[in-house]
């Protein structure tokens, strides 16, 4: 039985992160760390997990553990391993953007890979410090990756995308409250998302000779979480051929699915799926893509690494179902 320790414990990716865990059949929570709420029961924070748990949060850290988990506000994780050091043994999956972007992955000798394992699962599960995906970035990437794999992205690459509420994190916001949300849509950071940075990245790991843009419009809705996007490019083979790609590319991806059905978001809403379909219109192939934020965009996710980083099965403590209705 792993110890895991948990760094920033009041916020929606860590609620959902001690969710998985206490039922995790190979990992026991060793601590939550937050000092702002040191002393109080876990569910008095995220109360879904009364009747689940009586463990509390605490200002004390154990150096010692197996794995830990940063669920820390983005510049907040260098930060925290500035300040604290941990046992050589200690594994790190940070789920900020601190560390994704390869100029800031040798940190203080911590050398972090980027943990999207549709993309890097062997060098995953060697790993000792991981930087999970952002959310919009894994939803995006998964959509195009089978493309720039196989050098096949010729053109601009359009995106538009909507994100549940849980997105924008527990903090409230004027674009936040459910007053402004709740009969409401919007769209935000046009062609400038932070996560932009990330699927640039990959892309040209995997096609270096992409010169195109990445358009990507990321949209607010009116729900509490998951991730719709839709993505399109010009592709030259037919949609049996795109098919094809897309199945072969992702036939050992344990949470990647490609559906001949169109989709919609409450397939994956309390999963750690990522649900795609192809389509094809004219010279056009689309992309549909979907998934929950808060779990293949973050927390699932996250515990996905973790059982690569320590050879269990990929799917341990996941196999949670859509609640369709």
């Amino acid at each position: 039985m792993i110890q895991v320790g948990i760094i920033g414990g009041a916020g929606y990716t860590a609620s959902e992160l001690i969710r998985l865990l206490l039922h995790h059949p190979k990992a026991e929570i060793n601590f939550v760390f937050s000092t702002s709420n040191a002393g109080n029961k876990i569910y008095d924070v995220h109360q879904d997990l009364l009747g689940d748990t009586e463990i509390e949060f605490t200002s004390e850290i154990n150096s010692t553990v197996d794995v830990l988990f940063l669920c820390l506000g983005h510049g907040n994780s260098m930060r925290f391993l500035e300040e604290n050091s941990f046992s050589e043994n200690t594994k790190i999956i940070d789920l900020s953007n601190d560390f994704r972007l390869k100029s800031n992955q040798n940190f203080n000798g911590k050398d972090f890979i980027y943990g999207l394992p549709e993309l890097r699962k062997e060098n995953i599960k060697s790993a000792k410090y991981i930087a999970n995906p952002g959310c919009f970035a894994t939803a995006l990437q998964l959509a195009i990756l089978p493309l720039a794999a196989n050098h096949l992205l010729f053109d601009d690459v359009h995106i538009h995308a909507v994100t549940g509420a849980t997105g924008a994190g527990t903090s409230l916001s004027s674009t936040s409250h459910f007053a402004w949300r709740d009969n409401n849509f919007s769209h935000y950071k046009a062609f400038s998302h932070q996560h932009l940075d990330e699927i640039n990245q990959t892309v040209q790991q995997l096609q270096p000779k992409f010169t195109s843009e990445i358009n990507f419009i990321p949209n607010r809705g009116n729900f509490s979480r998951g991730i719709f996007a839709t993505v399109y490019t010009k592709f030259a083979g037919d949609i049996s051929e795109a098919k094809e790609m897309y199945r072969y590319y992702y036939k050992d991806a344990a949470f990647t699915f490609i559906s001949d059905n169109e989709l919609h978001l409450k397939q994956v809403v309390n999963t750690n799926k990522c649900l795609l379909h192809l389509s094809k219109q004219n010279d056009k192939l689309l992309i549909t893509s979907i998934i929950d934020n808060l779990l293949k965009g973050a927390s699932g996710q996250a515990i996905q690494n973790m059982n690569l980083v320590f050879g269990f099965q990929e799917t341990l403590g996941l196999n949670i179902k859509a609640n369709y209705f």
